[in-house]
């Protein structure tokens, strides 16, 4: 815990309106000079086509985590007008207390403008049992701080609610997340930096791990050296699986590569979660993909080893932790289907894997030959997380599918088979659909196996170029 600032614990807090108390610090006090390092930050980039729903950024002074910070406002600024207010946690590092804090205060002050607090947002957070409303642990503070005038600058004059992270569980924040979730007209914001104090080549392992972790969705191990906002990060990613979101790792870097030395170094990532039924790819990555899965396809037939392409020059959306399907076919008949139930690679890693397995691995078909290759259509399916179907009997289960959305899993802990959903223009019938699982899943069609459970999962599918 680091020690309190004198500076700031000895001034009262102004009764209805948050001073900026790391103004002069963090980031410029003066409006021109702060407007135009934000406007640097936020400078356009490449483009991933993510329109998040929530972020994770940094909150490190802006000259050391600006920048990356900027990759996640970015992304949000598309959604500048939609978004109406914005929910911020951030952990406390000056004053330990138990739960979630807010302030009740009118307003937050930033040097370019005042951001009303939500009052909605805030009565229904504090009819919450773990959260409370108080001022000492707020002085000071810069988690939350640094994020307002990147909000102000990238969203406008938006409400805002930021929330005070203290000892506090995951499952509180995820608690807070689901009471304030909200529509299209929310946003939310986790503010944490990412590992400290090592050096650079022991931050970059530990970042990258980190980084997969949260790509994955598979948080459960994360903690206070991996990243000093665990709790938030914890509690969004709770949410990842239930509401089906897509992560991708906008920027990951060190203080070493903007600011710092190397010799001691803190991490810093952004992250975008996006709806994953309202994501797609952009064309030229879809492109890229078909590609790489013919490129390895064409490698197996000339060395038998699919073709693997570096990862460090793509563009993050094939960077990040995916799992796929590749499908081939000829003539419009079946000619291999192999993918991966589990984010474990990149993206571009896993389709060229996949696009060689069905090939020349499927056990149903022989191996792809040269002629046939000549022939070949080639589709990609980049799959959802799995979410669990409450159905303890086959009509159950036929009343809860949505035909030509849901994937489906079914399995016992023994044997397990999946249908994608582009299996339902085959088998339009969904007792029929979930019949013909179970057969391949090595069950007797017709009956209902002890055990049995049910996930769906949904796909972003598309022919390869």
């Amino acid at each position: 815990m680091a020690a309190r600032s004198r500076w700031a614990y000895s001034r009262p807090m102004p009764s209805r309106v948050k001073a900026a108390d790391v103004a002069g610090h963090f980031y410029p006090a003066q409006p021109d000079e702060l407007a135009g390092m934000l406007e640097r930050c936020l400078a356009p980039g490449p483009d991933p086509g993510i329109v998040p729903k929530a972020v994770v950024a940094p909150h490190a002074g802006y000259v050391y985590s600006g920048a990356v910070a900027g990759a996640a406002y970015r992304a949000l600024a598309k959604r500048r007008g939609e978004i109406k207010r914005v929910l911020l946690f951030g952990p406390a590092h000056r004053m330990a207390f138990k739960g979630l804090a807010v302030l009740r205060v009118d307003a937050w002050l930033t040097p370019l403008g005042a951001l009303a607090t939500d009052m909605e947002l805030l009565e229904r957070a504090l009819a919450l049992p773990e959260v409370s409303a108080v001022d000492q642990p707020f002085l000071g503070e810069h988690s939350l701080e640094v994020h307002l005038p990147f909000i102000r600058q990238a969203l406008g004059p938006v409400s805002v609610l930021p929330i005070l992270v203290g000892g506090a569980a995951p499952e509180t924040v995820a608690k807070t997340l689901e009471a304030l979730w909200g529509g299209p007209d929310t946003a939310i914001v986790i503010s944490s930096d990412l590992s400290h104090f090592l050096d650079y080549a022991a931050a970059g392992k530990r970042d990258a791990a980190t980084s997969q972790a949260i790509e994955r969705a598979e948080g459960d191990g994360l903690g206070g050296h991996d990243a000093c906002g665990y709790v938030g990060i914890r509690g969004l990613l709770a949410h990842a699986k239930a509401r089906d979101l897509r992560i991708t790792a906008l920027d990951v870097r060190n203080s070493g590569d903007t600011a710092g030395d190397k010799a001691r170094v803190v991490g810093y990532g952004s992250y975008a979660f996006e709806y994953a039924h309202a994501a797609r790819l952009k064309d030229r990555d879809r492109v890229a993909l078909g590609v790489l899965a013919r490129d390895s396809i064409r490698q197996g037939l000339d060395a038998g080893q699919p073709a693997l392409p570096a990862i460090e020059p793509l563009p993050c959306t094939l960077r990040a932790q995916r799992n796929s399907f590749v499908t081939i076919a000829i003539d419009g008949k079946l000619r291999g289907c192999i993918g991966s139930l589990r984010p474990t690679r990149p993206l571009a890693l896993d389709v060229c894997e996949n696009a060689f397995r069905a090939a020349f691995a499927d056990p149903r078909f022989p191996k792809l030959s040269p002629a046939e290759a000549e022939r070949l259509s080639v589709s990609v399916s980049i799959l959802s997380h799995p979410r669990p179907i409450a159905a303890a009997s086959e009509d159950e289960l036929v009343d809860r599918l949505r035909p030509d959305i849901d994937g489906l899993i079914l399995g016992d802990g023994k044997r397990q088979a999946l249908f994608l959903p582009s299996v339902w223009e085959g088998l339009p019938d969904a007792r029929q659909f979930t019949r013909h699982l179970r057969h391949k899943a090595g069950f007797e069609p017709t009956a209902w196996p002890q055990g049995l459970k049910a996930w769906r999962f949904e796909t972003e599918s598309f022919a390869a170029a």
